[in-house]
């Protein structure tokens, strides 16, 4: 130890802090088991900033001997977890804490940042970035989604997930208390679920198609040809998207997240039961006729 550190105290330097990030960034699935789930993905995330805190095998032993066990959480908003452990060992290699505090701080962040992450990234944010990547692949070159998503994706974990560990470093325990109790979190969560509502409901208008077989086709008197022509006298879809657009798609989509949420069916029986239903239609609209309704209805869009 140099005469500056004995007198200021030990810091970890931002070599370490940067290498202990990338290790928990690219390889915190690597060694995903049954046994300490994410905890030897940790304690390598740890193996620098142990080095540079901790002089004698023995200690660095010790160090990462307790960064090893039982670890779980979700990984990229878990790297705030990283962050406050790096703290919390700065803190116990200039004697201000100890060991089983460590561990115990560990172990409470497991739930939190678990739920969370499940929650806020996994369950919002990926969804969210997926449908739009689908609706960009739709409505521009097939291959450009899966190309956004690949950019977007990795450079938005790795921006989340530094700032976290950033967070988690400087603020450390109390920190993360603070802005969990000032609600910042779950303002930011209540506005990611919206913007995720508001996406599928876009989705939904635009992807899903469903209609009701049924329609009237008569023949009128064109004035200007003085011919008898065929028209579209009723439509029942026409007159349902007349006072509320796209109800029936979006009647659909509720049956089907009331059937996965409420009635626990899997998604290959959804698959199945949508695809029953089409199949019955379709049968409905070639033996009712309304398939005239649709060839009759486009010849005149064609016309017009």
């Amino acid at each position: 130890m140099t005469e500056i550190e004995k007198s200021e105290g030990r810091k970890i330097s931002p070599q370490a802090l940067k290498r202990s990030f990338w290790n928990w960034f690219f390889w915190n699935g690597c060694s995903q088991q049954a046994e300490s789930m994410l905890g030897m993905a940790f304690g390598q995330a740890m193996a620098p900033v142990i080095e540079d805190l901790y002089d004698t095998k023995e200690e660095r032993a010790a160090a990462l001997k307790r960064h090893i066990s039982l670890f779980n959480t979700e990984a990229q908003v878990g790297s705030i977890c990283n962050g406050i452990v790096c703290g919390l060992e700065e803190s116990n290699a200039n004697g201000k804490c100890t060991p089983e505090v460590i561990e115990s701080v560990k172990v409470a962040l497991i739930g939190p940042t678990s739920a969370i992450g499940d929650s806020l990234w996994v369950g919002t944010i990926i969804p969210i970035l997926l449908t739009i990547c689908m609706t960009i692949s739709q409505v521009a070159a097939s291959w450009a989604g899966p190309v956004v998503y690949m950019i977007v994706y990795p450079v938005g974990t790795c921006i989340l997930s530094w700032k976290l560990f950033q967070l988690g470093y400087k603020g450390g325990l109390e920190g993360m208390q603070s802005m969990m109790a000032s609600g910042k979190l779950d303002r930011l969560t209540t506005a990611m679920i919206l913007m995720g509502l508001v996406v599928v409901g876009a989705l939904t208008a635009s992807n899903v198609t469903c209609t009701i077989p049924f329609g009237i086709v008569g023949e009128v008197m064109d004035t200007a040809s003085g011919e008898m022509i065929q028209t579209v006298l009723f439509d029942t879809n026409k007159v349902l998207d007349g006072f509320f657009p796209k109800l029936l798609p979006l009647l659909l989509t509720f049956f089907i997240y009331w059937l996965y949420t409420r009635k626990k069916w899997s998604p290959l029986a959804i698959m199945g039961l949508i695809l029953v239903i089409a199949v019955a239609l379709t049968a409905v609209q070639y033996l009712t006729g309304y398939a005239d309704v649709q060839a009759v209805a486009a010849a005149a869009a064609a016309a017009a």
